[in-house]
Parts: C-alpha cells; structure tokens; sequence
C-alpha cells in the first residue's frame, strides 16, 4: 500500500472540501429565499453580496399577484438567476403606505429592481410571464443600466403659488368633461369603478352649480356601478376589467366598501333613490358580516379567489349554497389604522344621511379601538401591530379625518380634540421643505432613490381638505397654514390630461367657507336632536355641523354670538349670509338650499 506524506493528505483533504463547497455553491436553488421586511439594511446586504436588489410589491387580495406566485416565481430558470445575483424582497403593498404611495402607479404585482445603491434600474407593472421574466433578469445581469420605465417618474415642480392657477384648473376641469364615458357612464375608457374623488365633485357640481350634465353624469354612474355589487354575500367587487361594468375583478378591499358607502348614502342624502340607500346598506351588510372584527376594527380585504383552482370567476356567479360547497375567499385579518379610518368616516356618512344610530355607534367602537391599539404618541397613528418604515402619513391623516366625522355627526367635543392633536402630529412629523407633507419621513442612511421622501397628490390633497375643515371648526389659522403649504405641493404637481378631483376638490374649499349649521340646544332636549339630525343630512359633503350644549362652555373655535333663546334653534350660514333662528327640522334644509341660490 503506497503512502502519502502528512502534507499530501492535508492538501488532498483542503482540495475535496473546496470541491464539495463549490458543488454546493453551484447547486440550483429549488425556491426563492424571500425576505418580508423592507429595510434599509437589504442595500447593504446587496452590496457585500454583489448583487441586485429585486422588490416584489404584491397584495393579499389580488389575483395575478398570485399566479405570479404560482408560475413565475416557481419557474427553474426565474428562481435560478434570483438565486445567482439577486436580493429577493417580497412585501404586501397593503402593509406598506410609504412603498405603495411610491409605487402605486405601478399596479400590484409590482416588480421594482435596484442596483445596491438604491437606484432604481427596472420598474414593471402587473404580470410578468416566466419566459419574459427570466429574460429580464439575465438582462440586468448583464447590462444593469436604468431602463426607460425609470425614466417615466417625473419630480413634481417647484411651485410659488398656494392655489392652483387659473390655466391649471381650466386644465384639470377639461381631463375632467373629456374623460367621461358617455355609453357606459363612469370616467375612462378602460376599467370602471366609482372613484370617490370624481363622484365627490360631480355631486358638488350638482349642489352648487346646478349641472344638469353633472347630475346625469353622476347618475347614471352610480346606476352602472350597482354591477359590481356581490348580491349574494354584498359588498362591492374592485372594478370592471370593461368598459360595460361587467367584467368584475372579485377582490373586495375595504377601501372600495368605505367609498362607495361613502358615496351612495351622500347621493341618497341629495335624491332620496331607493337604489342608493339599499346599496348603501348592502354595503354596510357585507361590511359588518365579513370585515368587521370581534372588537369593532375593520380588517383590510376578501381574496378574489378561494384557491388556485376556485378563481373568483368560478366562485362569485354562484349562488349561496353553491359557494358554501366551494368554500370562503380568504379575508385578509390586518387591522390598519388608515383603513379604519376610511371605513369610519363612510359609517359617518351613512349615519348622517339615514339617522342609523348602529352605524354611529360602529363607527365610535372602531374609533376607541384605533385609539386604543394604533396610537402614537402626539397625536399619530401606526399602521399595524408594529411599523417596520413607520409612521405614515396616510394612517394619521385618514384617522383625522375619521375623528373629525365624529364630531360632526355626534357633536361630542373629544372626537375634534383627537383630530386637532393627529393635525399637530402631521405638521411636526411629515412636513416637507419643499412643499407639501411626505408619505413617510426618510429613513436614516436611506439610499439612493429612498433618500428623497415620496409625496402622494392623494395624500396632500386629504391633507388640505382636512386641516382646512379642522381651521374652520377651530378658528386656529396654523390648519389653513398648513392647508396652504400641501397645496403648494399639489400645484407643481398637478398635470394637464390627468383625472385629478381631488385636486380641485382640494382647491374649491380652500377659496371659501363650507356651509356651516349650528345647533343650539342640549344634546338631552328632542328637539335640538331632530335638529342636528336634519342638519346632518344636508347633501353636502364641504358641510360643518357643530352642536352647542350651553352646559359644555364655549363652543370650540366659534366667533358667532349666538342669542340665548328658549327653545332649541339652528342657525344656517353660507359664504356670504346666516339665517334667523330656525325650530323646525324642516326649515333646515330649505334654507341653506335658499341661500346658497341668493
């Protein structure tokens, strides 16, 4: 037997370790090792790692999210190149408001690829086939240059003005009549659903402007979008994938349920149809049954699908006894704060046009226990349980406004404390040089494309509309100051050709004072109770209602000496005029409406 001196062994023993490692190292990786949280960490990672950043922005709720799952992201050839160079991040969007405002335009599934300084190279909208896939991934590979779709992110102007000018609004209301789809009803010619914003406008239109166009319009809209309302389980579907709102996308978010809620019960507060005011119930039903937890909060969406083999398409034509043999689309169970808001508001709204004192009173359970689980400190909300890129400017405006409903529709004075407080946390917190309030402040040692905090039209435009309302309750100027300064925002923004209702929404009420009724009365005494509630139901949604308990001090804010009289009165003011004392429910509505037509 031949032997080998001591060195040779050792050398031949290093040799076959390196060769097993090596093996190892070039083994095809069977799954993609996912990461959940986004960080600023993952970019330093890539960059000891050499390699890419790959994000991965997808929702419980949606359906290609899921086949991309299922197909693309099992491919060998996909999993492989991941494995090989790059960083794999998979979030929620729904989890994430700062991303989601980001990369919203994107749709979900969202494919977003960074170099490992943070620079974007690749961003790609919905689903991406295998084949296609792994070629985009061997293409970055090989040539890591940003492509074109990094490029179609434009920075918003610099803007001096506060208002929008009179050319920018002449542009926004010309997107606005050329987008209406006159066959079909609805604004677009692609998918169609009620976007809140549009329909807010068009019935303000109808209230102050007398639009007879804009009363068609916004009817024949809410007609076309019973459609997408389950009538079977209730709720209402995202959206129609046509024109003809017959092609229902089955996912069933909460922030769908909270505006058209919203929305039909306003319309039904103007016309009185019976359709509006059952599919605003309906509404509430499916709302209650399927996204309401056991402790009052709300949670955040119903999966299209019940399964890869039961799709939404085999599930919803169903009838009852039928789904219940194929089972129970998953609901996604996150309580956020942002989305709670949303849903109180709307249950405000309901119970403002119909007097529904169970819609109050969810309202008020789902708002104590925001206020119990989600709070900051100061003022602000969290999104979840913890925040990983926290806080968000979407969760604490949505609450304040939510707050400030809660006045409204009960006039008990702490719901306008708390909104004040989550107003003074969003100026202090979110507040941007430049202009305008960001989604999320940067976070520190953030990289490249992270350094500049992302600043959503959506979120600036609530923004004004709520501190300018909050200015008006409270007649502290610094809530118009800060109205003043998202504004500024949204005016370098706002682009000719794009549907933006919000914007002028926005711009409409910062120019003048919402129609204001006061009740004068003690909350105790029946007849300062129907006056608040016919005041809750004028059909405005630009309205202040404040409900002045002489036993409670001084109503917050008020400049207004109102006469001490012997039974309870409202008193009724517009822009430019208040009414005499009025005791009857009846004569509330008739006089606004008079005087807004002076």
């Amino acid at each position: 037997m031949l032997k080998f001196p001591r060195v040779v062994k050792v050398l031949c023993v290093l040799a076959c370790a390196l060769f097993a490692l090596a093996a190892r190292a070039g083994e095809t990786p069977k799954s993609i090792a996912w990461q959940r949280q986004w960080t600023e960490a993952l970019f330093a990672q890539a960059a000891r790692e050499h390699r890419f950043v790959l994000l991965d922005l997808h929702a419980a709720w949606c359906h290609w999210c899921h086949v991309m799952d299922d197909e693309t992201y099992t491919d060998a050839s996909v999993v492989a190149r991941i494995g090989a160079r790059y960083l794999p991040i998979s979030v929620d969007a729904d989890s994430d408001p700062a991303l989601s405002s980001r990369y919203g335009d994107w749709g979900w599934p969202a494919t977003i690829i960074l170099a490992s300084d943070g620079t974007e190279i690749v961003k790609r909208r919905g689903f991406i086939a295998p084949q296609q896939m792994a070629s985009l991934l061997q293409a970055i590979i090989d040539d890591p240059s940003p492509g074109p779709s990094v490029a179609r992110a434009r920075p918003a102007a610099a803007a001096a003005a506060t208002l929008l000018g009179e050319v920018q609004r002449a542009a926004l209301r010309r997107s606005y009549q050329e987008a209406y789809d006159a066959k079909y009803g609805g604004w677009g010619s692609g998918q169609k659903f009620i976007d809140a914003a549009t329909l807010e406008y068009t019935l303000t239109l109808v209230l102050e402007e007398r639009q007879a166009l804009a009363e068609r319009r916004a009817r024949q809209t809410l007609a076309a979008n019973l459609r997408l309302i389950d009538p079977v389980f209730g709720g209402v579907f995202q959206y129609s994938a046509t024109p003809d709102w017959n092609s229902p996308h089955y996912e069933k978010l909460l922030s769908f349920q909270a505006d058209d809620l919203r929305i039909y019960s306003e319309a039904y507060a103007r016309w009185h149809d019976p359709r509006y005011l059952a599919a605003a119930l309906t509404l509430h039903r499916y709302m209650d049954a399927f996204l309401r937890s056991a402790q009052g909060a709300f949670y955040v969406s119903q999966d299209a699908d019940v399964s890869a083999s039961v799709t939404g398409h085999d599930y919803y034509p169903r009838d009852e006894a039928q789904r219940a043999r194929l089972g129970m689309p998953k609901v996604d169970t996150h309580r956020y704060a942002r989305e709670n808001g949303w849903a109180i508001r709307a249950l405000c709204a309901l119970h403002d046009a119909t007097a529904n004192a169970d819609a109050l009173a969810e309202a008020e359970r789902a708002a104590l226990w925001v206020l119990a689980h989600r709070s900051l400190a100061g003022g602000g909300f969290r999104h979840d349980e913890t925040d990983g890129a926290g806080p968000y400017l979407d969760d604490t405006v949505s609450m304040g406004q939510a707050l400030l409903a809660l006045y409204r529709s009960s006039g008990e004075r702490h719901w306008l404390s708390s909104a004040r407080a989550s107003m003074d946390y969003i100026v202090r917190t979110f507040q941007d040089a430049r202009g305008g309030f960001m989604a999320a402040p940067a976070p520190a040692g953030a990289s490249g494309v992270f350094r500049d905090s992302s600043r959503s039209i959506e979120e600036n435009a609530a923004v004004v509309r709520f501190a300018n309302l909050l200015q008006h309750y409270s007649g502290e100027d610094r809530y118009r100051n800060a109205a003043l300064h998202a504004m500024k925002f949204l005016a370098g923004a706002s682009r000719a050709g794009e549907l933006r209702m919000e914007v002028l929404l926005a711009d409409r009420e910062l120019q003048s004072a919402p129609i204001h009724i006061t009740v004068v009365g003690a909350k105790g005494d029946p007849r300062a109770q129907a006056l608040h509630t016919a005041a809750l139901q004028f059909p405005a949604s630009y309205l202040q209602v404040d409900w002045w308990d002489r036993a409670e001090g001084p109503l917050p804010g008020s400049q207004v000496q109102y006469p001490s009289l012997s039974r309870a009165a409202a008193f009724a003011c517009t822009g430019s005029s208040c009414s005499l004392p009025l005791f009857e429910a009846a004569a509330v509505g008739r006089t606004v409406t008079a005087a807004l037509y002076q």
